[in-house]
């Protein structure tokens, strides 16, 4: 009777915030070693192109009213083809462990007995504000930055109110509801004449930048288009000196 078939591998693999050349040397090679990817809805054909010619890739991009079942979806197909023997990558943009439910694919490998090996990528809440001209501390503007998601699990909803005195906020995921975000924050005490931008596309060709205040963003003054990062605080009136600078 012949062994069993071994286990396969595992990567957990951040993307970077979009630009190809953001990507690590280490995600670069893991790539070239999975016989199967499962990759999210902002990864570009750029990337993919360091995937072997042989390797399967999978869609997996997740849609609004969809995000829970696709991710079922994710685990299995994780613990099907790793537990086949195949190496996996699991192509996430940004950082896996930063709003990408990277804990949670790690932590279901581990339950199969699947080796798991993570590669950190660059994440979009820290390269899009700093390639645009803002970085989120400054000596003397600002020390202290926190990153927050808007997307959160169903059923609960984020208290604003904790993020008011923070020097520079970044909202990931927050262009649909920004204008709730910005009403939650003004009543928690942030200025509404505060500055904001807005980052979309960040780090590629098609980037646009937007700026306004917190109070045109409360009103609905804003018109911007996912993916966009989200920035506020002080540090946005940096903006128009660095990004003169910066190379195109």
């Amino acid at each position: 009777m012949g062994s069993p078939e071994k286990t396969g591998k595992l990567y957990l693999i951040g993307a970077g915030p979009g630009d190809p050349e953001l990507l690590t040397l280490k995600a670069v090679r893991a790539l070239g070693e999975c016989d199967v990817i499962l990759y999210d809805r902002l990864i570009s054909s750029r990337v993919l192109q360091h995937a072997r010619a042989d390797a399967e890739l999978v869609y997996v991009g997740k849609h609004e009213g969809q995000q829970e079942r696709t991710q079922q979806q994710i685990f299995d197909l994780i613990a099907r083809h790793a537990l086949a023997g195949r190496t996996v990558g699991r192509l996430k943009g940004g950082d896996p462990f930063v709003f990408g439910r990277g804990g949670e694919e790690w932590a279901l490998a581990l339950e199969h007995g699947i080796e798991v090996e993570l590669i950190p990528g660059v994440s979009s809440a820290i390269a899009v504000p700093a390639l645009a001209g803002i970085p989120l501390t400054y000596r003397g503007v600002s020390q202290s930055f926190a990153v927050v998601t808007a997307h959160c699990r169903e059923g609960r909803a984020e208290d604003w109110a904790r993020y008011a005195k923070i020097d520079t906020l970044v909202v990931l995921m927050g262009v649909k509801n920004r204008a709730f975000i910005a009403q939650s924050l003004i009543a928690a005490g942030r200025d509404g004449e505060e500055p904001v931008a807005f980052i979309e596309r960040g780090t590629l060709a098609e980037e646009r930048i937007i700026t306004a205040t917190l109070a045109d963003v409360a009103f609905g003054g804003v018109k911007v288009h996912s993916p966009a990062v989200f920035v506020i605080g002080e540090v946005v009136k940096l903006l128009p000196l660095l990004n003169s600078g910066r190379q195109r």
